[in-house]
């Protein structure tokens, strides 16, 4: 269980490492967009992401990983 925990957080550090490093650019032009985008909606964007991501990971889980 803790592999697999290491192996997720890996692969998120990955992907993030690779936005920052590859657009650095796009970055802050989605952080300036993120700011006209009310709080609450923020939260709502949040909050679908969270299910999303524990939806694939019980997919994940499903399937064998």
């Amino acid at each position: 269980m803790l592999g697999v925990a290491a192996l997720a957080l890996g692969l998120v550090l990955i992907v993030e490492g690779l936005v920052y490093a590859l657009a650095p650019q796009l970055v802050e032009q989605m952080l300036e967009a993120l700011r006209s985008v009310p709080p609450e909606a923020r939260r709502l964007l949040g909050l679908l992401a969270l299910i999303a991501g524990l939806a694939l990971v019980w997919l994940g889980k499903t399937l064998g990983a």
